[in-house]
């Protein structure tokens, strides 16, 4: 049931955020948990509590909040589609006519969304006699690089538009009566031409069914309306920046019976901070002390398989780069497996020991020739 966020914290609708804050806080200290502990009345009343302030805390879901209620807080919720089918919506009602000014940007409803119309309704409130599937329905999504290697379910609340419940889908008001035509007498088609040829059309009125009726007051004869959806999705492993995942019938609902559209999620992926993809292969930066380096040595190091065990070769050099076979991303055609760069970092320790720096000095003695002798601009 939707609730009321700023009854729960007790503010009017244009109370500051400092207001709200301190009237959360005081309400959050009277019905804690562990100041009532055992009470299941005011564990409920802290978590609506907590709820709301973490809407009317935020201003930018406030904002949402106020002007779409809950709806605007769920996600994927689209505010400038919302606010267009509102707009659309009303001047349906006010009883204006399609291309007639009131759309913004628009000339008509189907222009509306783009993704979220097929086709439209007649005035009559039909649509048209040929089944259409329903359109595909395009979602950016972020994850983070992890995740899409390893691949995973998860469950989305789409914003999309369904089926009128209360026409079902036909754009017609249930609780009125159907009349026949009068444009062309219930045949469905007019004709175009006279003479010893007669040529006919389905019949602009009607939309070539015969029969007339008033559009349904929830939907305005679109037969769809907006609502929001839980879809369960499958990301598969190996996904990158800008893969399309493909939803089967999770698009737009078709009309007249045809097949709804399909879902495709656009991918995006977040920086790892120490993962970096490369095609097939991963690259990681892995630090090792001065000792590893000269003297080799087998250090552990983090997969998305879970640690490994690495063997340093005896005098590796700072950027060296290790490969481990078959621990990178997977090929999401081939499902091949790419590799693991793992490139050396040495590490030199922070000291002024006296002794340190003696040996230090030593062991610059073992350079065979000037380090930076081949440097050239």
């Amino acid at each position: 049931m939707s609730q009321d966020f700023y009854g729960l914290l007790g503010v009017p609708k244009d109370a500051s955020q400092d207001k709200i804050k301190k009237a959360y806080r005081k309400l959050a200290r009277k019905w804690h948990p562990d100041i009532n502990p055992g009470n299941k009345e005011a564990e409920q009343k802290f978590k609506e509590i907590s709820r709301a302030y973490d809407c009317l805390g935020n201003e930018k879901k406030r904002k949402l909040y106020d002007e779409f209620g809950e709806e605007g807080l769920q996600s994927g919720f689209d505010a400038e589609k919302a606010r267009e089918y509102s707009k659309w919506s009303s001047f349906q009602q006010a009883g204006g006519a399609p291309g007639a000014e009131g759309f913004g940007r628009y000339e008509s409803y189907e222009d509306i969304f783009g993704d979220f119309f097929a086709s439209g309704m007649g005035r009559g409130g039909f649509k048209s006699t040929a089944a259409a599937k329903g359109r595909d329905v395009h979602h950016d999504m972020t994850i983070d690089l992890v995740s899409a290697l390893r691949g995973f379910e998860t469950e989305l609340a789409m914003q999309k538009a369904t089926p009128c419940p209360v026409c079902q889908g036909s754009g017609a008001d249930p609780n009125a009566g159907m009349t026949t035509c009068p444009y062309c007498g219930g045949s469905g088609r007019q004709e175009v031409a006279q003479g010893p040829m007669h040529f006919t059309k389905p019949c602009p009125h009607c939309h070539g069914h015969g029969q007339t009726g008033k559009p349904c007051p929830k939907c305005q004869g679109s037969g769809q309306v907006l609502g929001t959806e839980k879809i369960r999705v499958v990301i598969p492993q190996g996904v990158r920046e800008g893969s399309k995942v493909r939803v089967a019938g999770k698009g737009e609902p078709g009309l007249k019976g045809g097949e709804p559209g399909d879902l495709y999620l656009v991918i995006h992926l977040k920086p790892h901070p120490f993962l970096k993809r490369e095609g097939d292969d991963l690259l990681m930066e892995v630090p090792v002390t001065v000792g590893e380096a000269m003297a080799g040595g087998t250090i552990h190091v983090p997969t998305i398989d879970g640690p490994v065990k690495v063997k340093v070769p005896a005098g590796s050099q700072s950027g060296q780069t290790l490969r481990l076979k078959g621990k990178g991303a997977t090929h999401i055609k081939t499902r091949q497996r790419g590799n693991l760069l793992i490139r050396l970092v040495v590490k030199v320790p922070r000291t002024d020991d006296p002794e340190i720096m003696e040996t230090v000095k030593k062991m610059d003695r073992l350079y065979e020739q000037d380090v930076r002798g081949g440097i050239r601009i």
